[in-house]
């Protein structure tokens, strides 16, 4: 197992491990007063689910914004546009990569690998994708989200910097190439497979639903006049709301299997990061459901939390 894959796969164990002791934990009221536990809640929660979390006055002193999450999708728009140049110019110029880049690709690759045909076009594709969801994030943080007095663990915060600098490392890590020959628009044009147009197809259709279900979000706090009203929170109805608390992590999570279509299913890394969002996104979607079933009598119960129909 290469270095990003024993990352992607610790991650994925932590955040399953997290979801078993929340689910453990929440049965079983004797934790409730432990401090450990309070720790523990008070890292794995923010924003609204973090609201009525009996917690240490000390602990607060480690809060921040949860409307900094818009400098997650601003270093993500950097830092992932950056390697897209890169990989850009390695691909239709023929050009190496910077050596600095060239050395944390080594490292967390364990060295070399030679491409398929088509491989050149995949990791052109997914960076390109990625890239395209982390500049839609930034633009919906900037003009359509309504952020609340909510707040998100200092260690959150930086765990979600770090969080899309070592994702676009793992693009390029996945085909980590000996070399790159300049390619014609036509010669990857001619790579074009059914994995890739399978792969933007579910990416489109989950970037949708994600957009729309962050709307209706934001038009909850606001009037007929489209200003914000108040910061409160209500029952979302409408697409996705309909069959989970949560349908823009399930949209993400969908987001993540496209990347993995698109690499044709046959990329060890990326399942383990689909498995990762799937852990990451359905403890915060648990966290949520138990926030709205315990704030309004009314709220659906059919709902799922995070999948529909399953989870």
């Amino acid at each position: 197992m290469e270095v990003i894959d024993a990352v992607w796969f610790v991650l994925s164990v932590c955040f399953f491990l997290a979801l078993c002791v929340h689910s453990f934990a929440a049965k079983a009221d004797r934790f409730s007063q432990s401090q450990i536990y309070n720790l523990f809640q008070d890292l794995i929660r923010y924003g609204k689910t973090k609201t009525n979390l009996q917690r240490p006055a000390f602990l607060h002193a480690f809060d921040v914004p949860k409307r900094w999450f818009i400098h997650f999708y601003t270093v993500s728009v950097i830092w992932n546009g950056l390697l897209m140049v890169f990989l850009l110019q390695a691909v239709l110029l023929g050009q190496h990569f910077p050596e600095w880049l060239t050395v944390l690709m080594r490292t967390f690759s364990g060295g070399y690998m030679q491409l398929r045909n088509g491989d050149q076009l995949s990791v052109l594709l997914v960076q390109m994708l990625l890239w395209l969801h982390s500049f839609r994030r930034l633009l919906e943080c900037m003009f359509i989200s309504v952020f609340s007095d909510g707040v998100i663990h200092v260690v959150q915060y930086f765990f979600g910097l770090s969080y899309y600098i070592l994702l676009g490392l793992t693009v390029l890590c996945t085909s980590f190439p000996i070399e790159y020959k300049g390619f014609s628009i036509e010669e990857l044009f001619a790579q074009i497979q059914w994995n890739h147009l399978v792969g933007i197809m579910i990416f489109i259709w989950a970037s949708i639903h994600q957009h729309m279900c962050h709307v209706i979000l934001a038009n909850l706090r606001k009037g007929d006049s489209g200003k914000v009203v108040n910061l409160g929170h209500s029952i979302p109805r409408g697409d996705w709301f309909e069959l989970v608390s949560c349908p823009h992590y399930f949209a993400e999570l969908l987001i993540y299997i496209s990347f993995s279509v698109t690499f044709s299913g046959c990329k060890l890394t990326w399942w383990l990061v689909v498995l990762y969002v799937l852990f990451n996104q359905a403890l915060a979607a648990f966290l949520c459901h138990e926030f709205y079933f315990k704030k309004f009598k009314s709220y659906p119960k059919k709902r799922k939390a995070f999948i529909p129909f399953v989870l």
